[in-house]
């Protein structure tokens, strides 16, 4: 028990465990796009903004599909993480319809049998009026 409470104070009053903010591009609010505590990788909703820019990608709905999910990998590369790290997603549709699309894309974009636990809402607006965003947690 010992042991145990001291790795704890340690890793709480240690550097390595303090929460860090991990950012790729601009953000559109008071946010942080991703924060890594600990092992844990918690990563804001990600919407189809052009990489270094606030402009939404949309010129249709597979063009913004893919940038977020390029969003959402930038954030993990950065951080030191893979796809297969991802442990939950949330995906937010404007359109419900829209549901068989996402999944082929999404789908792409892990390994066979690396797929994280998922929940999928459909909304009635998105920041930027986007049509789609989603928020991850990964863990290493």
């Amino acid at each position: 028990m010992k042991v145990i409470l001291s790795l704890l104070l340690l890793c709480l009053f240690s550097a390595s465990c303090a929460p860090k903010r991990i950012q790729t591009g601009k953000v559109i609010g008071p946010y942080a796009p991703a924060i890594k505590a600990g092992k844990t990788l918690y990563i804001s909703g990600q919407i189809a903004l052009k990489p270094g820019t606030t402009d939404l990608v949309n010129t249709n709905f597979e063009t913004e599909v893919v940038q977020v999910l390029e969003n959402l990998v930038a954030l993990l590369r950065t951080a030191g993480y893979k796809t297969s790290d991802l442990v939950q997603c949330t995906i937010y549709l404007k359109d419900i319809n829209d549901y068989a699309e996402v999944n082929r894309i999404y789908g792409s974009y892990f390994e066979k049998g690396r797929t994280p636990t998922r929940t999928t809402i459909a909304v009635s607006n998105l920041p930027r009026n986007a049509r789609i965003e989603i928020s991850a947690i990964a863990y290493k």
